[in-house]
C-alpha cells in the first residue's frame, strides 16, 4: 500500500496539470485563418526563399497579413498568383516575370587564362586564388557553384561559362547569392537584347583578356533609337524599361559582347 498512494498521488496530480495545458490551451490560443493553409496548398513549395520571406509557410502568412503581395512567388508566376488572388479576394495585374541570366561570354575560346586551375570545382574556392584563373577580373569563373545550387536544373556548364535556360529559371536567387563574381542578375523574362559583360577595365585592357567584352566605345548608345543605353565606369549599361528589343546595338557592336535572341531588323 506504501507504493500505491505515492503512484495514485501523482497519477492524480499529472491528470490535473493535463487538464489544466489543456485548458490554458484552448483560453489562450491564437484563431488561424483558414487562408493561410488554402494558400499554402497553392504554393508551389520550392522554399527558396525567393519572397524574402522564410519559406512558402511565411509567405503564406505574409500574404494573409497584408505583408506580402499575391503575386510574390516567383517560381509559382502568375498562375500561382491568380489562385491566390482569388483565395484573398482581390484582382491581380499580370506581373513582370524575371529571369537570371549570367552577364559574361568569355568561354575557353574568347577569354585568356593567367593560369590552369587544378583545385576543388568551386567558383568561390578558385575565386580566392589571385581572382581565379580568367584574366578578366569579372568573368566567370565556370566551375558550377550555380549549377550546384540551382534546384531547377536551369544552368549547364558550357565551355567553362555558365549557361542558364531562362525557361527553367524561376528567379530564386540561390545563383546570384552563389557567385562570387557578382555577374548573375536578374532581368525581364521579355528581354532578348543583353550586354552581356561586367567588365569595368578600360577598352585596351578588355581586348587583351577577352575577345566577346564590352570596350566602354558607345556605338551601342549613340545607335540606339530609343536612348535605352548609357555608359558607366567603361561599360555599357541597357534600361530595360526603354529598351523595346530592336537589336540595333547588337548589330553595330564591334565585339559581339551584346548578345541578342532575334532577327535584327534592318
Amino acid at each position: 500500500m506504501s507504493i500505491i498512494y505515492p503512484i495514485a498521488v501523482l497519477g492524480g496530480l499529472g491528470l490535473l496539470f493535463g487538464l489544466g495545458l489543456s485548458l490554458a490551451s484552448k483560453a489562450f490560443s491564437v484563431e488561424r485563418d483558414p487562408r493561410i493553409d488554402e494558400i499554402r496548398e497553392v504554393l508551389p513549395g520550392a522554399n527558396c526563399g525567393a519572397c524574402g520571406y522564410p519559406g512558402c509557410d511565411g509567405l503564406a502568412s505574409a500574404i494573409v497579413a497584408g505583408e506580402a503581395p499575391v503575386d510574390a512567388c516567383n517560381v509559382g508566376g502568375t498562375p500561382v498568383a491568380e489562385k491566390i488572388a482569388d483565395i484573398m479576394g482581390v484582382n491581380v495585374t499580370e506581373s513582370v516575370r524575371y529571369v537570371a541570366t549570367v552577364f559574361c561570354q568569355g568561354d575557353f575560346n574568347k577569354a585568356k587564362e593567367k593560369y590552369i586551375y587544378d583545385g576543388i570545382m568551386d567558383c568561390r574556392a578558385q575565386n580566392m586564388l589571385a581572382g581565379g584563373s580568367k584574366s578578366c577580373a569579372y568573368g566567370c569563373l565556370g566551375c558550377g557553384t550555380c549549377k550546384d545550387v540551382c534546384e531547377f536544373d536551369a544552368i549547364q556548364i558550357i565551355d567553362g561559362i555558365a549557361v542558364i535556360d531562362k525557361d527553367k529559371c524561376t528567379a530564386c536567387k540561390r545563383c546570384i547569392s552563389v557567385c562570387p563574381k557578382g555577374i548573375i542578375e536578374l532581368i525581364p523574362y521579355e528581354q532578348e537584347v543583353i550586354i552581356k559583360c561586367k567588365s569595368r577595365d578600360p577598352g585596351k585592357i578588355v581586348r587583351n583578356n577577352c575577345n566577346i567584352g564590352c570596350i566602354g566605345c558607345g556605338i551601342c548608345a549613340k545607335n540606339c533609337p530609343q536612348e535605352a543605353i548609357e555608359l558607366e565606369n567603361n561599360l555599357a549599361k541597357i534600361d530595360y524599361e526603354k529598351c523595346v528589343n530592336c537589336g540595333i546595338c547588337a548589330e553595330k557592336c564591334p565585339t559581339k559582347a551584346i548578345y541578342a535572341n532575334l532577327k535584327i531588323k534592318k
